[in-house]
């Protein structure tokens, strides 16, 4: 099947079937998102859906958070990866909000990635669901799928986002991020797809792949097996040719 193929059914598929598909962690404003977007990282949106609640109560805004140190932030966020690097991105995210960016979190991707804790992900990340822009975020269930559904061949997360990108149409990019994401977390899961309930494998390379293993696996085995039996008839015609010669001796 031709990549632009391949592409064009997976759109069909998620704009009938998941048209309008939303993050899973829970913001009320841009500054929320961001905050809940960067303690994620290496982490469940379940757990940080658990810390943040209380952290937003302290912290509602970015003015409060930049006057918050690290060790202020860290006994909210003691339950999730990495806290104590985290605390430190956070509070120093809120001073440059305030100081670079007067409390506003930027839209543009290069001027999100100037702040601690934010890399090229998050940006695309805030860019794609807040603002709308066609970014695409390559987390890694973003790059598991994309690779395994043959909408890309890159080994970088930057080589998926680019390929993903280019061709992807422009209004469905933000989107399509979600849809990766939640097909990889509920269904494309890393150690044992769930093939038997996923509704891409009729055009899904990985799925093709393994039935053609499966299929050339049992076609090996039958071919041994075959062997064995020629194999045993010989022997059986040998013994037997044995015995008949042992008979007509003795008689």
């Amino acid at each position: 099947m031709l990549k632009k193929e391949r592409y064009r059914h997976f759109v069909e598929y998620f704009s009938n079937n998941q048209p309008n598909p939303v993050t899973e962690l829970h913001y009320n404003s841009p500054y929320q998102l961001l905050v809940a977007v960067i303690l994620s990282a290496q982490c469940t949106d379940k757990r940080i859906n658990q810390v943040t609640p209380a952290l937003f109560e302290r912290y509602p805004d970015a003015r409060s958070l930049a006057d918050a140190s690290a060790d202020d932030v860290f006994p909210y966020i003691r339950s999730v990866s990495y806290p104590n690097n985290k605390a430190k991105h956070l509070a120093g995210m809120g001073k440059m909000l305030i100081e670079q960016f007067n409390g506003q979190v930027p839209s543009g991707v290069n001027e999100l990635q100037k702040l601690p804790g934010v890399g090229r992900k998050t940006a695309n990340v805030i860019a794609s669901v807040i603002y709308n822009e066609p970014a695409m975020a390559v987390d890694t269930h973003v790059f598991r799928v994309a690779n395994r559904i043959g909408l890309t061949t890159g080994r970088t997360p930057l080589a998926v986002e680019k390929e993903l990108t280019k061709y992807l149409p422009t209004d469905v990019v933000a989107v399509a991020h979600h849809w990766l994401i939640l097909h990889g977390r509920y269904i494309c899961v890393a150690r044992s797809p769930k093939c038997e309930v996923c509704p891409l494998t009729w055009f899904c390379r990985y799925y093709a792949t393994i039935n053609t293993e499966t299929y050339l696996q049992k076609a090996e085995v039958a071919k041994i097996k075959k062997q064995k039996e020629v194999q045993r008839r010989k022997k059986l015609n040998i013994i037997s040719k044995e015995l008949s010669k042992r008979v007509d001796k003795e008689f």
